[in-house]
């Protein structure tokens, strides 16, 4: 943002982001004497398709609440009379998606725990209320209470019975006024499937389930590519929405009402996509926010493809590609950034790639941390968190930060609470091509994300062998008319976790030892590659340290550089002769 036209970029963001809050205030201040519509009674509940753990039942009754790596213990007093400890934190404590686990329990005392939970946040005035009330988290609050209503409702009076009943109707008032008032894109989407959720589980609530269907199919086209991408180019979002989807679709089932079209094929695309980013370990790759992968979860996910798909290798709308050979696996990002309003966790990662042989993952992304403090989040976002290339360690995107002039500031300030950290610019030229030359898979890609600062434009080539024993690349930077002499591209290979890595042949070359004790060699022509510490963000457990393999040029004086993976004939143990090693 300290360049010209991010910070036109950042005002006219405010500018339109100040009109939303205009109209969000107008709507609110309209629709406060409205009635809420009131369901007249439960139907049926539909099935909750994620992962539910007992034990954690125990957990919360006993005052410790564990969510997204934070955890505080009550003594006795309420959740909700606590500062979140983080903002994921919040977010899952008001989303009551934990209610699955007291569900999985199965007992009156859990039951009962619930019906007081629940109600105690309908009724006191504790919690953030800011976080509880915005629109995607009182979505999931409303799908939670309706999916996890015979937990709720079990032994409980008739009293508590039509107060719960008004509860869901009080949801569904605030969730349609803020879809007129102009919610965000993402806000939208988990608006209008919480809406059908409750249309099509509540008896009462017709027009509302007609409403949300409208509001459901134009957002599912808008969002979803037609290559079974989600336009935030997140594969995190594209599992989310899935394990919301395919309930929904049963439920239109169940209740014999037509189901949208844009529903069916959303669904029918989104499972082949999931496989896209799939590596031989179960887990997704890091792009673009995606962080841990929840396997139980992915596993439980993939038996609803009804068809078994294949994942598809060829993602245009999306902005990725897949090149897979005998064991081996690459996956890249060749997109531009995503649309403003849906990049909070956009990377700036453009042709970035992550590479697995069979179940043991080589080159990785960093990942979208699950614990971590906000600068840590910020930095996981950084072209410098990528497996590809920089110039001068700056991003090839732009986001919205606290940087910059006294107003730049402010303002930035400002956009951060109501829209989080989104990108103000990145590449907007991205092109790739695919091709096959005897029987190898060539992937060619370019992006722009450094021209207008540098003059610099960014080519890379992927080519896999047949058998997927080589990957051979190259980075060509091309200059058109800038002073280009003093950028410097740094290429970085982040390796996962558990390789270990050695410089072999004087910094030649690059010993590469997996733990499953398979050996890979990496090359590069005509520099030497250098070792350096890295971590790996994506873990349940906050991070892992590991180690990243770095290429450093100026573009000025070495334009092109090659390099080479190529797996070898036995396990290679660091210190070994090189010799004794032969390459397949």
């Amino acid at each position: 943002m300290d360049f010209g036209p991010d910070r036109w970029r950042l005002y006219r963001l405010c500018l339109r982001e100040a009109g939303r809050a205009t109209r969000e205030s107008m709507v609110w201040s309209l629709s406060r004497m409205s009635g809420a519509p009131v369901p007249t009674r439960l139907l049926f509940a539909p099935q909750d398709l994620r992962t539910a753990d007992p034990t954690v039942a125990t957990d919360i009754y006993s005052g410790f609440f564990a969510f997204s790596g934070r955890a505080i213990t009550t003594g006795g007093r309420s959740p909700f009379a606590f500062s979140p400890p983080s903002r994921a934190w919040g977010e899952a404590l008001y989303g009551f998606g934990w209610l699955r686990h007291l569900r999985a329990a199965g007992t009156a005392l859990a039951q009962a725990n619930a019906r007081s939970l629940v109600d105690e946040f309908v009724t006191s005035k504790l919690g953030d209320k800011r976080l509880a009330c915005s629109t995607e988290i009182t979505a999931r609050r409303l799908m939670s209470f309706i999916s996890q209503s015979p937990l709720i409702l079990e032994g409980a009076d008739h009293a508590f019975y039509q107060r719960f009943l008004k509860i869901i109707g009080q949801h569904v008032r605030i969730l349609e006024r803020q879809i007129r008032a102009g919610a965000l894109p993402y806000q939208q989407l988990m608006a209008g499937i919480a809406l059908c959720y409750a249309g099509l589980c509540c008896e009462g609530l017709d027009r509302t389930l007609r409403r949300a269907s409208r509001l459901l199919s134009r957002e599912l086209d808008r969002q979803i590519l037609a290559d079974g991408g989600h336009v935030s180019r997140n594969p995190r979002i594209v599992v989310e929405l899935l394990f919301d989807l395919l309930p929904l679709r049963q439920m239109f089932a169940s209740r014999e009402v037509d189901t949208p079209e844009a529903l069916l094929r959303s669904v029918d695309r989104m499972l082949p996509m999931v496989r896209l980013f799939r590596h031989g370990d179960g887990t997704l790759s890091h792009f673009n926010g995606m962080g841990v992968t929840a396997a139980d979860h992915l596993a439980t996910l993939l038996t609803y493809d009804d068809m078994r798909s294949q994942p598809i290798h060829h993602a245009p709308h999306s902005g990725y590609e897949r090149l897979e050979a005998g064991r081996t696996l690459v996956v890249a990002d060749v997109g531009t950034p995503p649309p403003r309003p849906l990049s909070q966790e956009a990377g700036a990662g453009c042709l970035s790639f992550e590479f697995s042989s069979a179940a043991q993952r080589i080159v990785v992304n960093c990942g979208m941390p699950q614990i971590a403090a906000e600068p840590i989040i910020q930095a996981s976002r950084s072209t410098a968190a990528h497996s590809t290339a920089s110039i001068n360690d700056i991003s090839s995107c732009q986001i919205v930060d606290k940087k910059g002039t006294w107003l730049q500031r402010r303002i930035s300030a400002w956009l951060l609470r109501r829209v989080g950290p989104v990108m103000l610019s990145g590449p907007e030229r991205v092109t790739a091509e695919r091709s096959e030359r005897e029987h190898a898979q060539l992937l060619t890609a370019s992006h722009d994300g450094y021209k207008a600062r540098f003059g610099l434009t960014h080519e890379r080539r992927w080519q896999l062998a047949p058998k997927g024993n080589v990957l051979e690349g190259e980075d060509n930077f091309w200059s058109e008319g800038a002073t280009t002499g003093t950028a410097q591209a740094i290429i970085r290979f982040h390796l996962a976790p558990g390789i270990k890595a050695s410089l072999a042949q004087g910094g030649r070359v690059v010993m590469l030892v997996l733990p499953n004790r398979e050996a890979w060699q990496f090359s590069a022509i005509p520099i030497e590659a250098q070792i350096e510490d890295s971590v790996f963000l994506a873990t349940a457990d906050g991070l892992r340290r590991t180690e990243q393999i770095v290429l450093t040029i100026r573009p000025s004086e070495t334009p092109s550089v090659r390099w080479r993976f190529e797996r070898l004939a036995r396990t290679f143990e660091p210190g070994q002769p090189q010799e004794q090693a032969e390459l397949i």
